[in-house]
């Protein structure tokens, strides 16, 4: 999944970028509020970590942008201000939830994963399909009864196939959503993971789950 953090304190969002980045996240940062708006524009991200006292810009008029576009990006807000009107304020223009500096980052991480959990509709964090078990909380697979080892890498694009478990996933929706800005597109290496984890999910396993929508993209699902 693809996190977008919007944070004019350098350290601060180099520490949130990489904690996020090692839990399995492709993150594009923004400092500033005009940056923010320029990367909210041009990518599509699940979340997106928005500090509201921003240069440029502030995090209230890009919370407002955002949602009257009908962005479904789930949207994380960070702020000195602890005033119960300040959240109101930001809770009403859309945003899915609230973090109040000094934060842990473990609070933040697993405020981030609910935000998304939520916008595919996966509220109680387990995603099945047939005997595949996707554990979005535990970031853990199985197959049956067998626990299976994916990468980072592995399973953030098992997790979003599982997300959208059914449809035809094209190889740009999974490029706009696994890889940041810093990530070469013309490299095949959607075509490698996909792979990796069809060796993994399918090999000696009925039914295969993963299949091939030739020319288009890809299909987590039993066949029909």
């Amino acid at each position: 999944m693809r996190v977008l953090v919007i944070e004019d304190y350098p350290p601060l969002s180099r520490s949130i970028c990489q904690g996020l980045r090692e839990a399995g996240y492709a993150v594009d940062a923004a400092l500033d509020g005009e940056d923010g708006l320029a990367h909210v524009e041009s990518a599509a991200y699940d979340a997106i970590v928005l500090d509201l006292m921003l240069p440029k810009v502030d995090g209230l008029t890009i919370l407002q942008h955002v949602r009257s576009r009908r962005n479904p990006a789930g949207i994380v807000v960070l702020t000195a201000r602890d005033g119960v009107a300040d959240r109101v304020k930001g809770l009403d223009l859309g945003a899915d939830d609230y973090l109040v500096k000094p934060f842990a980052f473990e609070e933040l991480l697993a405020r981030v994963r609910a935000v998304i959990r939520r916008r595919y509709h996966v509220p109680e964090g387990i995603l099945r399909i047939a005997d595949l078990e996707v554990d979005t909380v535990a970031r853990s697979v199985k197959r049956g009864n067998r626990t299976i080892d994916l990468s980072g890498r592995e399973y953030a694009l098992l997790e979003y196939l599982a997300a959208r478990q059914g449809q035809t996933v094209t190889r740009s929706e999974i490029w706009e959503h696994l890889y940041d800005f810093a990530s070469d597109p013309s490299s095949n290496v959607v075509d490698v993971y996909i792979g990796y984890l069809r060796r993994k999910i399918d090999r000696g396993n009925t039914p295969a789950l993963i299949r091939t929508r030739r020319g288009i993209g890809y299909v987590l699902g039993e066949t029909s």
